[in-house]
């Protein structure tokens, strides 16, 4: 499950996961207003938070798939900064392994530096 966080700084995006993201995840809940932001020709600036027990379905690694050649690697350029905020080591581990792949700036905060994450997106 994937919802979207209301309250962020203007020009930011900001997502929160709990559990398996779903391809239907993707298509109702990510991928509109980052293809939104996108096309208004304005930088991505996201945040995503991952509390705990994060996983994707296959019809969520197939929609991961599809939105990271599509509006990823599709719009290199359109992507700024990406704050990943998780205190779950394996993703940490991941993300440094393959995070080199995502398009624009990624840093990883604990859980506990949500607000110094939003900062660090707008500064």
């Amino acid at each position: 499950m994937v919802e979207t966080i209301e309250d962020m700084p203007a020009g930011t995006l900001g997502f929160r996961s709990e559990g398996s993201l779903t391809g239907d995840d993707y298509r109702e809940v990510l991928i509109p207003p980052l293809k939104e932001t996108i096309e208004r020709g304005d930088k991505v600036r996201m945040m995503f938070v991952i509390e705990k027990d994060f996983g994707e379905t296959p019809s969520g690694l197939f929609e991961d798939l599809k939105t990271g050649a599509g509006l990823g690697a599709g719009h290199f350029s359109s992507w700024e900064r990406t704050a990943l905020v998780t205190d779950q080591d394996w993703v940490k581990k991941a993300v440094r392994l393959f995070g080199w792949i995502a398009p624009g700036e990624m840093k990883i905060f604990p859980l506990a530096d949500t607000e110094a994450a939003k900062a660090w997106l707008t500064s």
